[in-house]
């Protein structure tokens, strides 16, 4: 069924009130839904940015249709509808909502609404308060006469959930407030949160109990928070900032430092990083200053806040809608944050591949926590494109440095920039490695290609399994019984860690107090049968022996050609080695290798990739064990002179008298080349039924076309 495209959104000028209406309906139940899902369940399931679009395309449609705002929607309301099973608390004074900041310009036009509202002259600008916005959950406290009475989430903004008994298992909140000037009543407010560390931490635990795992620190803080056990809230390593308050029966001070000072007294944890600011510029740079230190923070933040330092003129500004004119968010783009370079590791895939990865100092992305993130390859860490262009400006990555993460389509992060003035002195350029960090071979990069890969094809656990597998494939040894299934689990029980291994099996099972029957699975009789379909195939073909050593670039047909030219193991293995010892760079060039490279069919790349696997001393050795267990037959020679010698056959459709790979062993026995696509080089085709576009392009070309009794008898068969 045909996937309907997503239908493109009406611009907010154009559309008809009609229209807006309609808009306005699906926008509303589309947040009421996130909002449920981030205050009542800790689960959203979209980042923040796409959060503020649905909200901002809202805001704007109320913006042109002033008269189809209703009392119920998002810009009326606050959070969500306290979640059933915990006892409701009604807020004294409203816990609402800040509006939000997205640019510079946005910032500099909230400064600019205050100074017009309170008639103020163009150089007199309102004193701010800027202080970092913690990526958490919002909690009132009641205290009267300095005794914690009562704890209470946001919920609506209006009505919330009595989380009281919880609360009191944080340290940082304290039971009575300190001083003498302390209110009769007061509603403290701050933001309850998790510190990265912990959150780590606290995902190891839950994943080794098979228990839920967290995506970001504010979830778990929420979900710590809202345990109906006390006993798993209190295990958990939860803390609370302090930044406003609802109902006071007398402010302790008039302005909102003064007051954040007050809360520090009192015994409330305040953000250090709280900054009085004069000038616009004061607040832009202590947001971009923020921003840049946001890795090294031990804690979420998501933006800072602003707000008007004189508590009378917070007074006059009032609120608007449910958020208060003499504050705001600045937000940061959700999508990127900015963090610190602890590391670069090197992991080794099932091909050998060697991969950098960056281990980074964590942060949240999206609302994910970030520790690892892509680095893609060597070039990429030197600044360069593979092509040769430079990349991030041409700089280069290094231990230490600052660096700007993205989530590449919210789902792979990766680093994308460097901040430049933020290296340190002692930062040095990476050196990728020569060798792979899991076996120690040497390691290679070829010509064209961006990735270096591992040697140690034979003996590297990063690429065994794998190796394996491709070991006992069809065209390889091709062992009944034993297919990528079991070695899967041979491998993860350490009973097959390398060819070698399996044709040890039944004597190491011999030996062993468990024994393989005795396995899930198994029986007396079909051990028996894997153990004779493994004796077996201790008499192998040259060419399936050399397919299953995983060289790179040697498949089947290579296989063959090289199994045809040195004709026995004995004299291949000696050959490589010989080539091994000489490179294609020096004048000096051994003549093995010459040999090889000059081989009909194989070129340069292949015989290099050839020449590297031997080169690898423990590739060598393992070789060398594997041949104590198994004899290897000589290549069959084909026939010095037939009708199809140095020919090159096609075959095609389906073919009767014989099996494909029975064709293609009886045309290459007897000197032929086997192609698997038609060309003007191609000398015969033999088609059996059904022979489709290959046939078409046969006689396009003119080539012979040949039924199959025609082609057994050119070949005197």
């Amino acid at each position: 069924m045909a996937v309907k495209a997503k239908k493109a959104l009406v611009d907010v000028d154009k559309l008809t009130k009609a229209q807006a209406k309609v808009e306005l309906m699906r926008l509303a139940l589309e947040l009421e839904g996130h909002d449920k899902r981030y205050y009542q369940k800790d689960a959203p399931t979209v980042s923040d940015a796409a959060y503020d679009a649905l909200r901002r395309r809202l805001e704007a449609i109320e913006a042109k249709f002033p008269d189809l705002v209703t009392k119920d929607s998002p810009t009326q309301t606050v959070g969500a509808a306290p979640a059933r099973g915990f006892a409701k608390v009604q807020h004294a004074v409203p816990m609402l909502s800040l509006g939000n900041a997205f640019s510079d310009e946005d910032v500099t036009e909230f400064v600019e609404r205050i100074r017009r509202f309170l008639k103020l002259d163009a150089d007199h600008i309102p004193v701010l308060v800027a202080e970092p916005k913690i990526d958490g959950l919002s909690l009132s406290l009641r205290y009267e006469n300095g005794e914690l009475v009562r704890a209470a989430t946001r919920g609506d903004g209006f009505t919330g959930e009595d989380v009281t008994a919880n609360v009191r298992t944080i340290k940082d909140i304290p039971h009575t407030l300190k001083g003498r000037n302390v209110p009769a009543a007061c509603e403290m407010r701050g933001e309850v949160y998790m510190l990265k560390k912990d959150f780590l931490e606290l995902n190891k635990k839950q994943a080794a109990a098979d228990d839920t795992i967290f995506a970001n620190p504010r979830n778990s803080a929420a979900g710590s928070l809202r345990q109906k056990d006390v006993s798993i809230t209190a295990s958990r390593p939860l803390k609370f900032f302090a930044y406003t308050w609802g109902e006071m029966s007398e402010p302790p001070a008039d302005t909102q430092h003064g007051m954040l000072e007050w809360m520090d007294k009192a015994g409330f944890v305040v953000n250090p990083l709280i900054t009085l600011c004069e000038r616009v510029d004061d607040v832009l740079e202590f947001y971009n200053k923020i921003g840049e230190e946001r890795a090294s923070l031990g804690y979420d933040i998501d933006g800072v806040v602003y707000k008007v330092d004189r508590l009378d003129w917070q007074e006059r500004l009032g609120f608007v809608s449910r958020s208060p004119r003499w504050a705001i968010a600045h937000k940061f783009a959700a999508e990127q944050a900015t963090t610190i370079l602890r590391g670069i590791d090197i992991q080794v895939g099932r091909t050998g591949a060697m991969t950098p990865v960056a281990r980074l100092e964590p942060v949240t992305v999206g609302g994910v926590v970030v520790s690892n993130a892509t680095l893609h390859n060597e070039d990429y860490i030197k600044g360069i494109g593979n092509d040769g262009s430079p990349i991030r400006d041409g700089v280069d990555l290094r231990v230490d440095d600052t660096v700007v993460v993205q989530r590449a389509g919210d789902v792979i992060p990766q680093v994308v920039s460097v901040v430049l003035d933020k290296r340190p002195k002692s930062a040095k350029p990476y050196k990728f490695p020569d060798t792979c960090p899991v076996c120690g071979s040497h390691a290679i990069r070829e010509e064209g290609e961006a990735v270096r890969r591992c040697t140690g094809a034979l003996i590297c656990p990063a690429q065994a399994v794998e190796r394996l597998k491709h070991f006992v494939s069809r065209l390889a040894f091709d062992i009944d019984g034993l297919g990528e299934k079991q070695i899967q689990e041979f491998y993860e029980d350490e009973l097959v860690m390398s060819p070698v291994d399996i044709f040890t099996l039944r004597e190491r099972d011999g030996r062993s107090t468990r024994k393989l029957m005795e396995r899930e699975g198994y029986g007396e009789t079909s051990v028996r049968n894997l153990f004779d379909a493994i004796d077996a195939r201790r008499n192998i073909e040259l060419h399936r022996l050399i397919f299953a050593l995983g060289i790179r670039h040697v498949g089947e047909g290579n296989a063959k050609l090289l199994a045809r030219h040195y004709h026995t193991i004995e004299n291949f293995r000696e050959a490589m080695l010989a080539a091994a010892k000489g490179s294609k760079d020096e004048e000096n060039t051994t003549e093995a290798y010459q040999d090889l490279n000059d081989i009909d069919g194989i070129g340069e790349i292949v015989a290099d990739a050839v020449v590297e696997f031997f080169a690898e001393p423990r590739n060598v050795k393992a070789l060398g064990e594997l041949l104590h267990q198994i004899e290897v037959k000589p290549a069959e020679q084909p026939r010095k002179s037939s009708p199809v010698s140095d020919k090159t056959v096609v075959f095609t459709g389906s073919l009767t008298k014989f099996t494909r790979d029975e064709a293609k062993a009886m045309a290459e026995r007897l000197g032929a080349k086997v192609a698997g696509s038609v060309s003007k080089k191609t000398d015969y085709v033999v088609a059996g039924e059904d022979a489709g576009s290959k046939l078409t392009k046969a006689r396009e070309h003119g080539v012979a076309v040949l039924t199959e009794d025609e082609w057994l008898k050119l070949i005197g068969e």
